[in-house]
């Protein structure tokens, strides 16, 4: 005589709710897609806080004032800085951005070795006319948590006026100081030589 098995019923134990989990590049990933042509090599692409942006088209406006801060800039500067215009600078190992023009500590190399980094950087600019918003909310903040010295957002093409942000405070994300310039000159504080005068770069 069988006897009779009773199978209690399976028990499925409870799984824990997943969701996409969002990838935060590398800077050495991000160069890597690069090298390899993963990357559309036309693509202007910057990385901030591992996140990848796509940067705005370059209008007439944003074009023509970096030449004129370029041609001022190399006038002024001689060997006190190296001028650089739209290339990375490595903050951290997930920000990458491309500032519109930056002045550099001179180093004998240029800088064909590395990239230069947070502590190579005397002055920051971004030329910001579609982009305005988002270089006040999200990239002068950047720069300030990786002790960027001076940041100035040249505004325009309508309202054209320069914002000067100095004296980062790092563990706030942002700068003791804002002026607002809009005639007359500046002088970066790290490079008490050099005078840009208004006039010159707001030109009609």
């Amino acid at each position: 005589m069988s006897a009779s098995v009773s199978l209690a019923p399976e028990v499925t134990p409870a799984t824990a709710e997943t969701f996409p989990i969002r990838h935060r590049w590398t800077v050495n990933e991000f160069q890597r897609m690069g090298e390899t042509g993963f990357l559309n090599p036309e693509a202007r692409l910057e990385l901030i806080a591992g996140e990848l942006f796509e940067m705005a088209p370059i209008g007439s406006f944003h074009a023509g004032t970096v030449n004129i801060l370029n041609r001022l800039f190399m006038r002024l500067v001689a060997d006190t800085a190296i001028v650089d215009s739209q290339n990375p600078i490595v903050l951290d190992d997930h920000s990458e951005p491309q500032p519109d023009i930056a002045l550099l500590r001179p180093r004998p190399d240029y800088y064909l070795k590395a990239h230069p980094r947070a502590e190579d950087v005397l002055l920051l600019i971004e030329v910001s006319d579609s982009t305005v918003q988002f270089d006040r909310k999200t990239k002068v903040p950047l720069y300030a948590r990786h002790g960027i010295p001076e940041v100035w957002l040249v505004v325009g093409p309508q309202r054209r006026h320069i914002e000067v942000y100095r004296y980062p405070q790092p563990e706030h994300g942002g700068y003791q100081t804002r002026l607002h310039v809009g005639e007359g000159a500046l002088t970066p504080l790290l490079l008490p030589e050099v005078e840009i005068r208004l006039s010159e770069l707001f030109i009609d």
